[in-house]
């Protein structure tokens, strides 16, 4: 019983074994056959032609007009009043923020000796003293104005807007 159980064990194991291996040739048919199908697609379909693209016409850069946004600037809601100057419009540029009076009365005078009207006002919110250098109605030509400020000696200048 002994020799019968381990022989049919071992022959099982032959069968076993010998009926998983797949065969190459049936692989090699499989191959053949997407290939015959690939070229008989590649034969059915006419050749796409590549599109026919128009070259663009390029203007020199003296016809073209750039308009700003000014839409996008960022500006600082505050509610501030009058220390010193001739008067706040709707929009300020900034150029200091100063804790002590005196030291933004030293900034308005070196401003004043470069050419600006500055002014002096105070935020109660935050106790902070703002150097206004310039102020005016419209968004637009206080950016332009901040521009300029920025590309000189006043690389912080920012946009006030008076609540």
């Amino acid at each position: 019983m002994n020799k019968s159980l381990v022989f049919c064990t071992g022959l099982c194991l032959v069968l076993a074994l010998s009926g998983c291996k797949s065969k190459e040739s049936a692989y090699r048919k499989a191959y053949e056959k997407a290939q015959a199908q690939e070229e008989q697609r590649a034969q059915e379909e006419p050749q796409a032609q590549a599109p026919v693209v128009t070259p663009l016409e390029t203007a020199p850069a003296s016809q073209t007009t750039v308009k700003d946004n000014y839409d996008n600037v960022s500006v600082r809601n505050e509610s501030v009043t009058l220390i010193n100057g001739a008067g706040l419009k709707a929009f300020s540029v900034v150029v200091g923020s100063f804790s002590l009076k005196a030291n933004a009365e030293g900034l308005q005078g070196q401003l004043k000796n470069a050419g600006y009207d500055a002014q002096i006002a105070f935020n109660p919110a935050n106790s902070m003293y703002r150097v206004i250098a310039t102020t005016f109605d419209d968004k637009g030509s206080a950016v332009q104005s901040r521009n300029q400020l920025r590309a000189g000696k006043y690389a912080d200048a920012w946009l006030l807007y008076n609540k």
